[in-house]
């Protein structure tokens, strides 16, 4: 009797895993949607009853309801580069003529759609799933796999003759009307509508719930194979193997033997990308020899053997029916144009921002004007100019506003500057509450059992106006807090609530938040212009806060790379006690605010010196040259300028820093030569 039921939950599993096949990859379903929902849950019960006898790859396994508290991060085995942009046909000739210049006219390109969604990468192990990361910062990702899991169209085993181990990279995204849909359900649910497709897909793929993750519409197109290149001769020809292997490629892709050829490809799909189902922002264009790939080889952010054709964007007409205004963390305060929606590019547009004082002059922006709204980059909706025809004679010109939204203080326009600002910053609710957030982000404190909504929620009640009220809030504070919440798009509001375990979340997450570098602290602090990379030259110079605070002008722009600009922001932000209160406050709740002392250099043969590292190299890798320049005193530098010491260059060196380097006269060092430097 086991024997049996075994043999019908594989049978049962490897009818799924086909029907799946049939229906995502051919676009040939052989049974109908009810039927295989019936043989679905005929598995589940089985599944549920003799779990024993589940299999790893089991299509049940896309509905569990698995939780993921935290998403690893993982490290690429190959960096996820992003490809070079043109919306121009004069830049896609000047691509094939850089090309040609390289390797003659003897090849062919491939052109492929450009979609709209979150790159992602994905493993598979003799045949099975194993990870799915995202591009993250092109080094390392975040390991999704087990949301990944729940896109119906990605197998979590292949079939036909694969290899033994290979890497996919593609696009995940929503159809438009699965997404039009989903946001239906939820305004009917009493929810928040998704803003658009794209970081619908992307907010989706980051959720904690797998079973929530598996309600949502996602699908995916795979366009780029990772594997032994002796498997596969071109691009095209990796792309057809991936299909039959069971993998979601797109068809909508064709050898070009030329640019015109290229071109024409481009103009079809720029008309004919509104009857897809799904976003597309552009043509991709590769080599398509693997071997001619190599030779071309890679600049420091892209291949040289790729490039995408962005098209023009969308635009619409619409009613500017009123102007509002925003106060961010620094004061900054942002016209906000708000507009009779708009359908634009598969997303409602409601709202655009107007930029800044400058702005709304340059356009003559009024309120009643029928305006041009495109979005910058596909993604962000912008005004770009007026229907004056439609104006009234009576429209009076816009003006802006003179005292700050939120607080009513008198507004300041510095010099040299577009914005206007408010400067009650520890008055203004939102400049309040902008700095907590900022101090609690991902790149400084990182205490992610906080948001925008909670912290909201602390301010209105009291409990915090600076970030080091934080470090005072208790457990019995927090337990039960309530606050009620506007519901923009229906009108009603709901009452929400720290329950214990949320309340002792916040309290381990700030506690944690102690052990964060020196450097996270600074830049959370929020001086102005110091950003992370500031954050940490300042932190490595000074070493701790108290020798930063006291630092005079002369001695921060003493700090490689740290102007005026900056130096004298610093200066400001510590000659307001309130600041350095805060400060101190900090201190004394036990962050830290001292630099870890790092190893000591094995000797000082490149100090002072600024080094530059290009090209391929066969005895390190560029990150461990990187670390032996360091280790002997020496600074690592992106690009080439008269005060390079030496570039270090390996194989394939970018031509455009070769060129540099021999203009400036700027020595060029082999990897065996520089080898010898520090060795002898």
């Amino acid at each position: 009797m086991s024997q049996e039921i075994q043999n019908t939950i594989i049978t049962l599993t490897e009818s799924l895993r086909k029907h799946n096949y049939d229906y995502y990859v051919l676009a040939m379903p052989t049974i109908s949607d009810r039927e295989f929902d019936a043989q679905l849950k005929e598995l589940e019960r089985l599944e549920a009853a003799y779990p024993q006898y589940k299999q790893a790859n089991s299509p049940t396994s896309v509905v569990g309801g698995e939780i993921t508290k935290d998403f690893n991060t993982v490290k690429h085995d190959v960096p996820m580069l992003s490809l070079g942009n043109t919306y121009s046909k004069e830049e896609l000739y000047d691509f094939d003529n850089r090309v040609k210049k390289l390797i003659g006219d003897q090849f062919e390109y491939t052109c492929e759609l450009k979609f709209d969604g979150l790159a992602i990468g994905i493993k598979y192990k003799n045949g099975v799933l194993t990870q799915a990361l995202t591009r993250g910062d092109g080094v390392q990702g975040d390991d999704v796999t087990t949301n990944v899991k729940t896109i119906r169209s990605i197998p979590h085993k292949l079939v036909g003759n694969y290899p033994e181990e290979v890497e996919v990279r593609g696009e995940i995204f929503m159809h438009r009307k699965a997404f039009a849909k989903m946001n239906s359900d939820r305004v009917a649910a009493g929810e928040k509508p998704f803003a658009n497709p794209r970081n619908s897909a992307a907010g989706t793929i980051k959720m904690q719930e797998q079973s929530e993750v598996a309600k949502r519409p996602l699908d995916a197109f795979l366009y780029h194979i990772l594997g032994d290149e002796k498997e596969f001769k071109t691009h095209n020809g990796a792309l057809l193997k991936a299909k039959a292997w069971g993998l979601p490629v797109n068809d909508d892709m064709r050898i070009a033997k030329t640019i015109d050829e290229v071109w024409a490809f481009i103009e079809t799909w720029d008309k004919k990308r509104k009857d897809l189902s799904y976003d597309i922002d552009g043509i991709v264009i590769k080599v398509n020899d693997f071997n001619l790939q190599h030779d071309l080889g890679f600049t420091a952010k892209s291949p040289r053997w790729a490039i995408a054709y962005k098209f023009e964007t969308e635009r619409a007409s619409t009613k500017l029916e009123s102007i509002s205004y925003q106060v961010g963390r620094t004061g900054a305060v942002t016209p906000v144009a708000n507009l009779e929606p708009v359908l634009l590019l598969g997303t409602t547009v409601k709202r655009a921002s107007l930029h800044n004082a400058d702005v709304i002059a340059e356009l003559d922006v009024r309120v009643g004007d029928t305006v041009f709204v495109e979005k910058g980059g596909e993604i962000i909706p912008k005004i770009v100019g007026v229907n004056l025809d439609e104006r009234a004679n009576t429209s009076p010109p816009t003006t802006f506003i003179h005292e700050c939204p939120e607080c009513s203080t008198t507004l300041i326009r510095k010099e040299g500057e577009a914005a206007h600002y408010c400067p009650n910053e520890n008055g203004c609710p939102p400049q309040i509450k902008g700095r907590i957030e900022h101090f609690i982000s991902r790149k400084a404190l990182n205490i992610d059992s906080l948001g925008e909504g909670k912290i909201s929620m602390l301010f209105d009640a009291g409990l915090v106006s600076t970030p080091a009220d934080l470090f005072d809030l208790s457990f019995d504070q927090l337990n039960g807090l309530s606050k009620s919440v506007l519901n923009e798009e229906t009108g009603e509001t709901r009452l929400i609530s720290l329950r214990e375990k949320s309340a002792q979340k916040i309290i381990d997450g700030i506690q944690a938040s102690k052990e964060i570098s020196f450097d996270r602290v600074l830049y959370g602090i929020g001086i102005r212009f110091v950003g992370s990379t500031v954050a940490k030259k300042l932190a490595e110079h000074f070493k701790n806060i108290h020798a930063l605070m006291e630092a005079e002008l002369e001695a921060l722009v003493n700090v490689d790379e740290i102007g005026d600009k900056i130096g004298q922001s610093v200066v400001d932000y510590f000659e307001i006690s309130a600041n350095r209160e805060m400060v101190e406050r900090l201190v004394a709740a036990g962050l830290q605010m001292e630099q870890e002392e790092g190893e000591a250099p094995l000797s000082s043969k490149l100090e002072g010196m600024k080094v530059v590292v290009s090209g391929v190299f066969t005895q390190f890798s560029r990150n461990e040259l990187k670390a032996e320049i360091e280790k002997h005193g020496g600074q690592n530098v992106g690009s080439i300028s008269a005060k390079t010491s030496f570039v270090l260059a390996g194989e394939n060196m970018g031509p455009a820093k070769l060129e540099k380097a021999e203009k400036l006269g700027v020595r060029i060092v082999s990897e065996q030569e520089f080898i010898e430097m520090i060795n002898g």
